[in-house]
C-alpha cells in the first residue's frame, strides 16, 4: 500500500518540480551595464560602476526569486549605434531584465529608445541630458543622480548670486553639452544675467587653446564649462595655464571627485560645482566609501555610488513585485522610497526621474584638506524639487497635468 502510494505522489512531486523550476527560469535576472570603459568618461563610471554594481549583487545575497544574479557588461565607446546594438542583442538572445549606464547623453537616448522597444527597465546614469525624463521619457527609462536641470539650479544660480553675470561657454558638441548649456543659460538670464558667447568643442578634444583665446576676448566673468570627464579636467588646466582665473572664474558644470582627484587641489581648489552625492557627507555614505576603497583603491564618484544604489533598488523591486515582469516591477519602482547609501529620500517619478537632495560644493584649498579624498565643503543643500524642479513642470508626455 505504502509503495502504491508512493507510485501515485511521484508524478504530482515531479510536476511541482518542474513548475518550480520554470517559475525560477522564468523571473532569471539579467543586468547590462553599458558604458564608456575605455574613452573620456572612463573614470566616471566605467570599470568602477562594474565594481559597484557587483558589491550590490553581492549585498543583496547574489540570487533573487531562486535565480543567480547575472551581470553582463559593455563598452559603447560613445557611440550611439553601439550602445543600442548591444541593448537589443542582449534582449534578444541573453534574457536581458534591466541595463545600467550610459556616461553619454547621446548613447543613453539610443537606449532609451530600445528600453521602450523591448520593454526593459533602463537606469541611466552619468549621462545628463535632462530630455531623457522631458520630451524624450519612457514609460521604462529612470534617471538617476543628476541631469542638466539639477546642476544647473546649483552651481550656475550660485555663481550669478556672487556677481558673475556675464558667461561664455565652452561646451562639449553633442545632445549632453547643449542640454546642459541650454540649461544654465536660462537659470543665468532668469537670475538677471547674461550669456555673451559659447563654442561647441569636439569629444577628447587635446588642444584647448584656441577655445579658451574666444572665451579670454569675450570679456565674460564666468567661464562655464559644459563638460565633463577627461574633456573637463584638460579644460581646467588649459585655463590655469593661460592665467583664465585673472579675468574670468570657472564654473565646473558637471565635476567629480575623479576629476578633482587628477586636477590636485592646487589647480582644483576654489571651483565651485553640484553633486549627487559625496563619500563624506554622511556615515551611510562613509562606510561605504571605505568599502569601495578597499576595493578599488580610489573613493567613488557620484555616479559609481548611483550605479550601486540603482542595483540595489531593481533588485528590491522584483524581490517585492515577485517578478521580473518590466511592468510590474516598474509600478513597484514607481511606489518605492529609497533609503540607502546614496539618498536617504529618494523617489522615481511618474516622468522616470529619481528625485532626491543635491548639494553644492566648493573645492577646498589644499591646507584644509585634512585626510586623502577631502576635497569638497558643503556650501547649499538642495531639495529635490528645488533642484530638479516640479513634476507637474515636467516636458514628459507620460505625466498627467
Amino acid at each position: 500500500m505504502k509503495r502504491s502510494i508512493a507510485i501515485r505522489t511521484l508524478p504530482w512531486l515531479l510536476f511541482a518540480t518542474l513548475a518550480t523550476g520554470a517559475h525560477a527560469a522564468g523571473n532569471k535576472v539579467v543586468i547590462g551595464d553599458i558604458d564608456d570603459m575605455s574613452g573620456v568618461y572612463a573614470d566616471v563610471i566605467g570599470p568602477g560602476g562594474v565594481t559597484a554594481a557587483k558589491m550590490a549583487i553581492d549585498d543583496f545575497g547574489g540570487s533573487v526569486l531562486g535565480n543567480k544574479i547575472e551581470l553582463l557588461t559593455s563598452d559603447h565607446q560613445n557611440k550611439p549605434d553601439l550602445g543600442a546594438q548591444k541593448f537589443r542583442e542582449w534582449a534578444d538572445r541573453d534574457g536581458l531584465t534591466m541595463v545600467l549606464g550610459g556616461s553619454n547623453t547621446g548613447v543613453s537616448l539610443a537606449m532609451s529608445n530600445v528600453a521602450k522597444e523591448k520593454k526593459i527597465p533602463f537606469f541611466a546614469i552619468g549621462a545628463a541630458g535632462a530630455s531623457l525624463t522631458g520630451k524624450d521619457c519612457t514609460p521604462y527609462t529612470m534617471h538617476y543622480v543628476y541631469d542638466t536641470t539639477s546642476l544647473a539650479n546649483g552651481t550656475a544660480k550660485l555663481l550669478v548670486k556672487q556677481g558673475g553675470k556675464s558667461w561664455f561657454f565652452l561646451t562639449a558638441d553633442y545632445a549632453f553639452g547643449y542640454q546642459l548649456q541650454d540649461g544654465a543659460s536660462k537659470v543665468v538670464e532668469a537670475n538677471g544675467g547674461k550669456v555673451v558667447g559659447s563654442v561647441r568643442v569636439p569629444l577628447a578634444t587635446s588642444d584647448f587653446s584656441s577655445y579658451l583665446l574666444q572665451a579670454q576676448n569675450s570679456g565674460a566673468k564666468v567661464l562655464g564649462l559644459a563638460n565633463a570627464g577627461n574633456d573637463f579636467t584638460n579644460s581646467i588646466k588649459a585655463a590655469d595655464e593661460f592665467g583664465i582665473g585673472r579675468t574670468m572664474k570657472p564654473a565646473a558644470l558637471l565635476a567629480f571627485i575623479s576629476d578633482i582627484h587628477a586636477l590636485g587641489l592646487k589647480t582644483a581648489q576654489g571651483l565651485y560645482l553640484t553633486t549627487g552625492w559625496y563619500w563624506d557627507l554622511n556615515d551611510k555614505s562613509r562606510a561605504f566609501g571605505k568599502r569601495y576603497f578597499a576595493k578599488t583603491g580610489r573613493m567613488p564618484t557620484m555616479n559609481q555610488a548611483g550605479y550601486y544604489s540603482a542595483t540595489m533598488t531593481y533588485l528590491n523591486a522584483v524581490k517585492a513585485a515577485g517578478t521580473t515582469d518590466a511592468d510590474k516591477v516598474m509600478d513597484q519602482l514607481h511606489k518605492m522610497k529609497i533609503d540607502d547609501e546614496f539618498t536617504s529620500n529618494g523617489h522615481i517619478r511618474a516622468d522616470g526621474l529619481m528625485e532626491h537632495e543635491m548639494y553644492i560644493m566648493q573645492v577646498k584649498k589644499p591646507e584644509e584638506s585634512k585626510q586623502p579624498w577631502d576635497y569638497y565643503k558643503l556650501v547649499q543643500k538642495m531639495s529635490g524639487e528645488e533642484a530638479f524642479g516640479k513634476l507637474s513642470d515636467s516636458a514628459c508626455p507620460l505625466v498627467k497635468h
